[in-house]
């Protein structure tokens, strides 16, 4: 009886919670470029919980897990990360009571590692040379050691990932420019984000084009990106499902992170600004058009940088 009760109160929380994840608004980009028959607009995801983008794919997969049994009292969720989707899952799993254990580059952010130990995260350091495809070996190492303890979420394998974005990113895109986007571009990481809501945007419109971006080279600064070809690449990933990828310079999004605050009054994370930075790419190239890019999450968790920048 108690842990009928239980279970349902799990339920009851997940459909609370789920009123603070996705629904986030899409801002006008005016300032920092123009060009007459072109509209750029970027997704503000860190207005929700978790405060970032992988909110969408964190609370899927907990989700998921906990309705069909693979996430429940006794058992621990286990992941890597480099950062963002593991504050997404420790918020979310703080929420329900459920403990958190993550692998985790030891060259994240002073900020990224402050608000998991806030939230009692259990977290496991790994080299910083490796980046998060290190931190995957871990995770994998842990789970096989102790199946029984762990869920393991496998954020770059698991298709609540691309799902959540399918189900709500494309959903919000298309109605938010009243159907009439022509570009959606993004940064690859896990993939979720340019898998799931390209997914559902071909389906709604198969003339829109979808415009993947990579760093351009294998060692770079846009942090939860991944260079595929020389980086382990998400199960969940196609690189044939892009209409066409482009590279993105780290120091180059550095500088954007500037113009953006200035003229837009968003203080903007590096992945957000290398986003843009791909929007006005594409722009370039087109006479008209409504471009959509995410923006992944704010400047708040990158002090470094954004004081390296105001030297």
């Amino acid at each position: 009886m108690i842990l009928a009760e239980q279970k349902i109160d799990l339920k009851s929380r997940l459909k609370n919670i789920q009123k603070f994840i996705g629904n986030t608004p899409l801002f006008p980009i005016e300032r920092v470029y123009q060009k007459r028959g072109v509209k750029i607009f970027a997704k503000l995801e860190w207005q929700q919980l978790g405060n970032s983008v992988k909110a969408r794919p964190a609370f899927n997969i907990i989700k998921q897990a906990i309705l069909n049994g693979e996430l429940h009292e006794g058992k621990e969720l286990l992941d890597a990360t480099s950062g963002n989707t593991g504050i997404a899952y420790a918020a979310v799993g703080a929420a329900l009571g459920i403990p958190v254990t993550l692998c985790l580059p030891e060259n994240a952010s002073y900020e990224r590692k402050t608000i998991l130990k806030a939230h009692g995260v259990n977290i496991i350091y790994t080299s910083p040379f490796e980046g998060t495809d290190g931190a995957q070996i871990k995770a994998k190492e842990l789970y096989a050691a102790e199946p029984d303890k762990y869920f393991y979420a496998d954020q770059y394998a698991n298709p609540n990932n691309w799902k959540a974005h399918y189900n709500s990113t494309g959903e919000e895109v298309f109605q938010q420019t009243d159907g009439e986007i022509t570009h959606f571009v993004a940064g690859l990481g896990t993939s979720g984000t340019f898998m799931g809501t390209g997914k559902r945007l071909k389906e709604l419109n198969k003339n829109i084009e979808l415009v993947s971006l990579q760093p351009d080279a294998p060692m770079h600064g846009l942090e939860g990106w991944k260079h595929m070809e020389t980086a382990i690449v998400p199960k969940i990933y196609s690189n044939s499902f892009a209409d066409r990828n482009l590279p993105i310079d780290t120091f180059e999004a550095f500088e954007l992170i500037k113009e953006i605050a200035q003229k837009e009054g968003l203080l903007v994370s590096p992945s957000a600004a290398a986003n843009l930075i791909g929007a006005i790419k594409v722009a370039e190239e087109i006479e008209e058009g409504v471009i959509v890019t995410v923006f992944p999450d704010d400047a708040a968790k990158y002090s470094e940088v954004i004081n390296e920048l105001y030297k």
